[in-house]
């Protein structure tokens, strides 16, 4: 990646809105919990882009990197230095050419006259100007160095070469000082001056500051006397950076010659500088440069396709596809959240202008907020979802579950959590709906009028003002969630569903009913305790079995010292074909054999004895292939529920709303 140096005044381009965090993880949830790795999902949010709630499109790093190869392939197609050797052998040519008949016509005029002295003398005077230009080289420097020490004989040829010279010596002074291309156009012995001052200054302190030295002249003064030349710079590494790639772009140009066109631009560039007294500067300089910025690649090529364009334009595109070279390697690494960070926005702005900048901005933005605000954390394993986190891609879950509700209800009882009557008053509200109990919580309605209208009598209530107040039932309840685990679930794309369920109600019941206790046990061969903070990223193994005995079991030993009402929420795709055996060890067997389904209708029995309700989910499952279902309920007096994995969080919520609020 190029060393950064994009001297930009502060918030040009940025008049952009920063991303919710809260959106962000909503974005990449369904990804997270399909696929357990948030370090992966955030990656395919961030490379394949996404469209905010607002419809407002981000372009992920994917579209950047097709962007900047596009942008790459119209530049190498638009210059080539070569070109540009050979145009100058042109006017070379025609300059030549100018003088032939210059000379032709002075030969020809001293004949006409019948002076045969005039004769003698212009003869021999032509001849030795043909000869002086007869020894010259064949390559374009050799050319030019040879005609200016020529004296031309027509005036004509003699202005063609000094207007060549001229745009010369400004190319060449474009092709290492594109900074400074406005001040060098018509350069005079003053300004070159000025500049070989500033290269033999700069170049003394980058030797100072590499041997540790205090810098003399001071980055300041250098400043104060050349600032013109580097608009925007605020310390020396700006300055070297600046120079550095430019000079590194001219060495592209130069790689992209075959050897010989090599040779001979190198020889007219350093005729050129020497012409003008800055050769031994411009070694100097290029030379402190190279070990100040060993990061640059001072070898590679430009790739031209295209024809014509002057050596610094033909630099200036080598920039630009050395840049565009970096921003591809950046864009294009396998692990875009960590490269992203880093991607030089600068470099975006120049090669891809101000609305790719923003584009890459706002993500690197919105990743750093999610860390800010606390919803991921950094650890050694690299980005994991903090409790924060999951507490809020449950309470996406949850209103997406309650939306669904509202738009399609299963059950026909409490469609919303909001108020349970008859339970203890908690200090808190919520928007009204119709249909509720108009329990107004008159401070908070009120301030929603006043806020509406404005300080003033009368208030006018409208029915967006009101909220209700909102109760705790009295008594408590204890709920597991008990969910299939096995192979069956990820085969057939249970396992989302089921996720974004536990996740949901979870924080329904935290939120809504902080004192009841939940729980989360997953089984397959066997059943183990879940940490909530652990089920966005809960995957499948490919363990066989459906453990049901152990989960039931698990699930009761939890709910041991719970008191009021207790039940287990089961979520399964099929019968139970595992179990413990007496020394603990899990029996699988397919069909399921006669001791898995008696050890564990002996452990529905002590659970229903326990007092325990098992209310079973059974996901795209018929009643006929799996009986076992509709016995528990038979024998545990829970519900069961034959329903598809759609509407799997919309059956639970209303189920476990109706249930929690009742009486």
């Amino acid at each position: 990646m190029p060393i950064r140096y994009g001297f930009r005044r502060p918030g040009d381009g940025d008049d952009f809105e920063d991303l919710d965090p809260d959106e962000l993880l909503a974005l990449l949830s369904d990804d997270l919990l399909e696929n357990g790795d948030l370090e992966s999902a955030l990656e395919r949010l961030v490379r394949d882009g996404f469209s905010t709630s607002e419809g407002e499109r981000v372009e992920g790093l994917a579209e950047l990197l097709e962007r900047a190869r596009s942008r790459r392939r119209e530049l190498e197609g638009r210059f080539d230095p070569s070109d540009e050797l050979a145009r100058y052998a042109e006017r070379l040519d025609e300059i030549e050419r100018l003088e032939d008949e210059s000379l032709d016509q002075l030969e020809a005029d001293a004949l006409a006259s019948d002076d045969e002295r005039r004769a003698e003398v212009t003869g021999q005077y032509v001849d030795a100007q043909r000869l002086a230009r007869s020894l010259a080289g064949d390559s374009v420097s050799e050319r030019i160095a040879s005609l200016q020490a020529y004296e031309f004989t027509s005036s004509e040829a003699r202005e063609a070469f000094e207007s060549m010279l001229e745009e010369l010596r400004a190319d060449v002074l474009g092709t290492y000082f594109e900074q400074s291309k406005s001040f060098l156009e018509h350069p005079d012995p003053a300004a070159l001056a000025e500049l070989r001052a500033m290269m033999d200054a700069l170049s003394t302190m980058i030797e100072q500051d590499r041997r540790g030295e205090p810098l003399d002249p001071s980055f300041e003064s250098f400043m104060e006397r050349f600032g013109h030349y580097f608009p925007g710079a605020t310390s020396l590494e700006d300055v070297i950076a600046a120079m550095a790639e430019r000079a590194a772009a001219a060495e592209a140009m130069f790689n992209a010659l075959s050897a010989d066109e090599q040779a001979e631009l190198r020889g007219l560039m350093q005729a050129m500088l020497g012409d003008m007294d800055l050769e031994l500067s411009m070694h100097r300089l290029v030379s402190n440069l190279r070990q100040a910025t060993p990061d640059i690649d001072w070898q590679r090529a430009a790739r031209f396709r295209g024809s014509g364009g002057s050596f610094s334009e033909a630099t200036a595109v080598a920039e630009e596809l050395g840049q565009l070279r970096g921003l591809e390697d950046f864009l294009g690494r396998a692990n875009a959240v960590h490269a992203l960070p880093e991607v030089d926005l600068e470099a975006v702005r120049r090669n891809l202008g101000p609305d790719a900048a923003a584009h890459v901005a706002r993500l690197q933005r919105a990743l750093r907020s999610l860390r800010d605000q606390g919803f991921v954390d950094r650890t050694s394993d690299g980005l994991t979802l903090s409790a924060k986190g999951v507490r809020q891609i449950g309470q996406h879950a949850l209103r997406d579950l309650f939306a669904e509700l509202r738009r399609a209800p299963v059950l026909g009882a409490h469609r919303d959590a909001a108020v349970a009557r008859g339970g203890d008053r908690i200090e808190t509200a919520t928007a009204w709906e119709p249909g509720q109990p108009l329990n107004l919580h008159l401070s908070r309605t009120l301030r929603n009028a006043l806020a509406r209208n404005g300080p003033g009598t009368p208030v006018r209530l409208h029915p967006e003002d009101f909220e209700v107040e909102e109760y705790e039932a009295a008594r408590r309840s204890a709920t597991v969630f008990a969910i299939d685990l096995s192979l069956s679930m990820a085969m057939r794309g249970n396992l989302v569903p089921a996720k974004k369920m536990v996740l949901a109600l979870t924080q329904l019941i935290r939120t809504r009913f902080p004192r009841d206790f939940v729980a989360v046990v997953g089984f397959a061969e066997t059943a183990q305790e879940l940490r909530i903070e652990d089920v966005p990223s809960l995957t499948i193994d490919y363990a066989y079995g459906t453990n049901l005995q152990h989960a039931l079991a698990l699930s009761r030993h939890l709910m041991r010292a719970e008191r009021g009402e207790r039940q287990i929420v089961v979520v399964t795709d099929g019968e139970p074909t595992a179990h413990l055996m007496d020394d603990g060890e899990p029996y699988f067997a397919w069909p399921p054999v006669r001791e898995t389904l008696e050890r564990t209708m002996a452990e529905v029995l002590r659970c229903t004895k326990a007092g325990i309700v098992i209310n079973t989910f059974a996901l795209d499952i018929e009643r006929s292939q799996f009986p076992f279902v509709e016995q528990i309920g038979r024998v545990n007096r829970g519900r069961t529920f034959y329903t598809s994995v759609d509407e799997l969080g919309r059956y639970v919520l209303d189920d476990f709303v109706r249930s929690r609020n009742a009486g």
